[in-house]
């Protein structure tokens, strides 16, 4: 086992699954507590059934991002179970309604805002309170490649994963000096759960867009979440860090 994170508690929203489930199992590989949080309670609970047969202390928390309430419950439960609260990933997120812009539902919009824009500031907000008492902390907030381009039918998770760029950005300028490092990852297309309901042949025009040619996985979007999360990145913050294949640099 790594001892990277020995003696830190980490909490991860959106870990039922996908890029979430993985970094909630590498934080517990590299000697974190975690606090795995989702929705999904049955999924939820087979991640703590992991990390604890891996050796590593787990708890599970339900908790829907959207609600600013259970928002602060879940950092509350993550500060009563573990003592501190020195790392969070917030993750959660959903692709949403796929249309043109001028056809996507209010509702639709909303929904995907909500979830993957505004659930990131509630966490962030209560997080911060807890971390600017320790007066240390690490904060990642999971965006996309979409966080810095846009692309057709996807008007609300495009808009939803630029805002999450800006947040973190202003966050980390604010925060910087009182010892609390905050950054944002951006996976390109990671063949995670999320990707379920595409066909065969737009998951093969999605491998076309990385130079790289292949997908991504979630571990290797893990494994650079946890370098952000550990003192190893200590004069790193307020940045931006894609992992995708090329996709950018196209």
């Amino acid at each position: 086992m790594h001892n990277d994170l020995q003696g830190k508690t980490a909490l991860v929203t959106g870990a039922a699954s996908g890029i979430g489930r993985a970094v909630a199992l590498l934080y517990g590989q590299y000697g974190a507590s975690v606090m795995v949080s989702d929705i999904d309670e049955t999924q939820g609970q087979q991640v703590v059934a992991e990390l604890t047969a891996a050796g590593a202390n787990a708890q599970f928390f339900k908790a829907d991002v959207g609600d600013p309430a259970q928002c602060r419950e879940l950092v509350q439960a993550t500060v009563a179970a573990f003592a501190t609260l020195d790392v969070a990933c917030n993750n959660a997120g959903i692709t949403g309604e796929m249309s043109l812009t001028a056809d996507m539902s209010l509702e639709g919009w909303q929904r995907i805002i909500n979830v993957n824009l505004n659930s990131v500031f509630f966490c962030l907000k209560y997080e911060l309170e807890v971390m600017l008492k320790q007066g240390y902390g690490s904060i990642i907030n999971m965006s996309s490649i979409l966080g810095q381009v846009g692309t057709p039918t996807l008007a609300g998770y495009v808009t939803a994963k630029h805002g999450v760029v800006g947040l973190t950005k202003t966050a980390a300028q604010e925060y910087a000096a009182q010892g609390i490092g905050i950054n944002a990852v951006g996976p390109a297309y990671i063949d995670t759960p999320l990707l379920s309901a595409f066909s065969a042949e737009t998951k093969a025009g999605l491998v076309a867009l990385h130079p790289i040619g292949r997908l991504g996985r979630a571990e290797e979007v893990a494994e650079l979440v946890v370098w952000l999360s550990s003192e190893k990145s200590s004069f790193v913050t307020g940045a931006y860090y894609p992992v995708d294949g090329g996709y950018l640099a196209r």
